[in-house]
């Protein structure tokens, strides 16, 4: 007999329902978010047929957590049913749009009773694969964070000390720079910025590691902090540059995570057999393969195709068409994480890829704008990687991007 289950989650507790393959109740149950729950729900489980030789499906709304890496043991399916989609199917087993919990988790094994072919059960990747997917998770995380620190205290500077703003708009990484951040901690305002001496500016800019140019870099920093400019009333002022040191210390604190995660990740990343295919591709670094590695895992029954990953990553094309209507567009609908890195792989590839180049350049003559011939690129390089991560075989960029026949020239001989 086959059983399913639908376990709806909750912060403090879990409902949980059991039936069997015509959609019976056969027991139902509600457990707490502890060690102790998790086993009443294994009990349950195993009282119903439960075994490592055939486990019973869970369908839950969420794929992380505790309570799914313990049902996760073995070989059970786990099919986490987005939210949104379980709403849709509510409205199938009853029109009063009633709404309850254990009637979730009932509504939830009905899904998988009826329509498992059609949800895709959680991957089964190795325990390095999902180290790596939570390393590069939080470092692309601590990245947005700096940004986010960074451009409210750009728009807090922006108040009432732009010359700062314009002493480093042209230096790669902005306020998030370490000379940068450690002479706005010693002259967070206009005033004291401009009493600085030039021998201190040289030295605060060599402890953060500057090496070259030091001098003149730092000559031109003290005339820009000595400019005539327009200020704020001095008790403003000083307020405001306090303020501007709290949020320093937010910045320093998400700069630090942000190299401590990179270093971790690459480490993990490395020490993946998938990592030498990856890193034959043109674009792909430590970072950006870390982070396609995060999204796909190494579970090569995960994605049948290329064009599932494809799908998956919102490379390829939708089609909606109904009639004399037919319409072709991007997908709205994706992995967010994955086609942000895939934009990033695309446009670093143009540079360490004659192939990946031509095929950019052709896209935009052909009437592409910027971002469509990225997403075009992204689209086949993904094809790419999906085919040599499956045959085990590093990137070819003679078979990748093989050159066009040229033209004969003369007459043919008979």
């Amino acid at each position: 007999m086959d059983v399913f289950c639908g376990i709806d989650w909750a912060e403090g507790h879990h409902d949980v329902a059991v039936i069997d393959g015509t959609g019976k109740l056969l027991a139902k149950c509600r457990i707490g978010d502890g060690l102790e729950g998790y086993q009443v729900l294994l009990d349950l489980l195993a009282d119903h047929g439960d075994s490592v030789e055939s486990p019973i499906p869970v369908a839950i709304e969420t794929g992380r957590g505790l309570l799914v890496a313990t049902l996760r043991t073995g070989t059970r399916q786990i099919f986490a049913v987005n939210p949104m989609a379980a709403s849709r199917y509510r409205d199938r087993h009853g029109v009063s749009r009633k709404k309850s919990d254990p009637g979730d988790a009932l509504m939830l094994a009905n899904i998988i009773r009826t329509d498992m072919p059609m949800h895709r059960p959680l991957a089964a990747d190795t325990e390095l694969a999902q180290s790596v997917a939570v390393l590069a998770r939080a470092q692309q995380d601590a990245v947005w964070n700096r940004q986010q620190v960074c451009n409210q205290l750009r728009s807090l500077l922006r108040e009432y000390f732009p010359a700062f703003l314009e002493a480093f708009k042209d230096k790669q990484g902005g306020l998030a720079r370490p000379d940068a951040r450690r002479i706005l901690a010693v002259a967070p305002t206009p005033a004291l910025a401009a009493k600085l001496p030039l021998s201190r500016l040289t030295a605060m800019m060599k402890r953060a590691g500057r090496r070259r140019n030091v001098e003149a870099d730092a000559e031109r920093l003290q005339q820009v902090f000595r400019r005539e400019a327009p200020h704020q009333a001095p008790l403003v002022e000083e307020a405001m540059g306090k303020q501007a040191a709290a949020l320093l210390l937010q910045l320093d604190a998400v700069c630090e995570a942000v190299a401590d995660l990179a270093q971790a990740t690459e480490e993990a990343f490395r020490a993946h057999p998938d990592a030498p295919i990856m890193l034959s591709f043109p674009g792909i670094g430590s970072q950006i393969g870390a982070r396609i590695l995060a999204e796909i895992g190494d579970d090569r029954t995960r994605f049948a195709t290329a064009g599932g990953l494809k799908a998956y990553a919102g490379a390829a094309p939708i089609t909606r068409a109904s009639g004399k209507r037919h319409y072709v567009g991007r997908r709205f609908v994706k992995n967010n994480r994955l086609n942000h890195v895939g934009h990033l792989w695309a446009f670093a590839s143009l540079s360490g890829s004659a192939g990946a180049d031509a095929h950019y350049r052709r896209r935009r003559t052909g009437g592409d704008w910027h971002m469509q011939a990225l997403r075009h690129l992204f689209n086949r390089m993904l094809g790419q990687l999906h085919h040599c991560l499956l045959a085990r075989i590093p990137f070819d960029e003679t078979i990748a991007f093989p050159s066009a026949p040229q033209p004969t020239t003369g007459t043919a001989t008979v």
